[in-house]
């Protein structure tokens, strides 16, 4: 019978990149510690150090993750006194533990997993036998705690307990609405992500548009204004299939967040916007 301590799966994100080593190290070190556990890579092609998007591609991930233990590593404070930590998050249906440095990534993700606050947190002591240095956390601390929780070792045993509130947030993306000098109303959101395909996803929810009394139908036309002070009119879509080629327009993607996106094109690139830049919706 396996020990029903056990967690099945490691679950791991890093803006490591594919090119090189770091990942299939990381796999190694993993498997010869909990040769039983099975690794899910979310991805690793994130911008390299921006740790506002890996904690953001991880609370997309979040409500499909199975049992676990989450293992990510956006980390451009390695080798300073920044802290790893492991957060306990006790779900018995999705990941019980998410291990990585306390620089923002982990806590988002970890409370949606939890449905609530962050219930208790440990921080990691030192870092690990390093081979050379201090530089590759992933490996020496981060990946040895993940397989011994997968392995049934509690937290408390991997390091000391501190307090939650003490752990490092980001702050949530801008978003606020209001009028224009003609009576419109204006919703203004910053650029959260910008996927593979060009979709300009926004800070902005459903419940965002709602509370700024938009009529998110194909009746409405948008206008949007981007930084550079590029203005087009957005029509309101169901599905990317609605667009003409290269058209502009809004949808509700499956995050619940309001996207622009283009038929079979780039809608990042015709706005030329990136992730952090403001755009300001009017109608």
């Amino acid at each position: 019978m396996p020990n029903p301590g056990r967690l099945p799966t490691v679950f791991f994100l890093s803006d490591y990149g594919t090119e090189d080593e770091f990942v299939g190290v990381v796999h190694a070190v993993l498997l010869a510690a909990a040769p039983q556990v099975r690794i899910v890579d979310l991805s690793h092609q994130g911008p390299p150090f921006d740790v506002r998007a890996g904690a953001q591609a991880l609370t997309r991930a979040v409500p499909y993750l199975g049992p676990g233990v989450v293992l990510a590593v956006v980390d451009p404070g390695v080798g300073t006194d920044r802290r790893g930590v492991c957060l306990d998050v006790s779900r018995a249906d999705g990941p019980s533990y998410f291990v990585g440095p306390d620089n923002g990534l982990l806590v988002a993700a970890a409370e949606m997993a939890a449905e609530a606050p962050v219930g208790a947190a440990y921080e990691l002591p030192g870092h690990g036998e390093a081979i050379s240095g201090q530089t590759f956390d992933g490996r020496d601390l981060f990946a040895p705690v993940a397989a011994a929780l997968c392995n049934g070792r509690p937290p408390d045993e991997l390091g000391r307990m501190i307090d939650p509130g003490s752990l490092v947030r980001l702050p949530g993306g801008v978003v606020d609405h209001g009028r224009t000098n003609d009576g419109r109303t204006s919703l203004r959101a910053e650029v959260t992500w910008v996927d593979h395909f060009g979709n300009v996803q926004m800070a902005a929810t459903l419940a965002d548009a709602r509370q700024a009394a938009w009529r998110f139908d194909g009746i409405t036309t948008v206008e949007v204004t981007t930084d550079g002070d590029i203005r087009r009119a957005l029509r309101c879509v169901e599905t990317f299939a609605d667009l003409a080629p290269s058209e502009l327009g809004l949808l509700a993607d499956a995050n619940g967040h309001i996207a622009i996106v283009a038929g079979e094109a780039s809608a990042a690139h015709w706005l030329n916007v990136v992730a952090g830049d403001l755009i300001v919706l009017e109608w």
